[in-house]
């Protein structure tokens, strides 16, 4: 009953955020085309998200994003270190042509799990996505926001709420700079 009361909130505050209550009739399926390509990351990852601690982790390392199924679909591959070691993370994005919008799959090596998809589109160049997930044991929300910062890097920022939306603590900051092609 628990979760059934936590699903109807999380679709009463998806209904509430017009880019993702009105289903999309345009193409949104080369959404993520700027992103194919491999590129330098640099990912800040809060160290204890919704504990009141702001101490970062920071990493250095590369993404591999791949073209699947004519564009319809990417293969994202992270691969970054720092000073807690080696981080490698998938994730596959999947365009829904009836709803115009994109699931982010996520996983990372350690666990081996798909993590709850987050669903979404862009929008004015910005891609927003969300979804729901138990952390520490509590449903919380996540929203996943996705800027240009120039032609060749990217901004891609996770954040978590507890309270339903009313407050997003940012958790995940990577910015991906384009590796030009003779420069690898």
């Amino acid at each position: 009953m628990k979760y059934a009361r936590t699903f109807v909130v999380l679709v009463l505050f998806v209904q509430s955020i017009p880019a993702l209550a009105q289903t999309s009739k345009k193409d949104g399926q080369h959404g993520f085309d700027f992103h194919i390509g491999s590129w330098k990351t640099h990912l800040k990852r809060l160290a204890r998200p919704l504990s009141g601690s702001t101490t970062w982790v920071e990493y250095e390392g590369t993404t591999v994003v791949r073209k699947v199924w004519d564009g319809r679909a990417n293969l994202v591959e992270l691969k970054v270190n720092g000073p807690t070691g080696l981080f490698e993370g998938l994730s596959l994005r999947l365009y829904n042509p009836e709803s115009g919008q994109w699931t982010l799959n996520y996983a990372n090596v350690k666990d081996g799990k798909l993590a709850v998809p987050a669903i979404g589109e862009f929008k004015d160049g910005r891609g927003e996505f969300y979804n729901q997930e138990t952390y520490n044991g509590r449903v919380i929300l996540v929203r996943f926001v996705i800027t240009k910062l120039t032609t060749d890097s990217y901004r891609f920022e996770q954040s978590y709420s507890d309270d339903g939306g009313k407050i997003w603590e940012v958790n995940w900051i990577a910015v991906d700079t384009r590796v030009k092609e003779g420069s690898r």
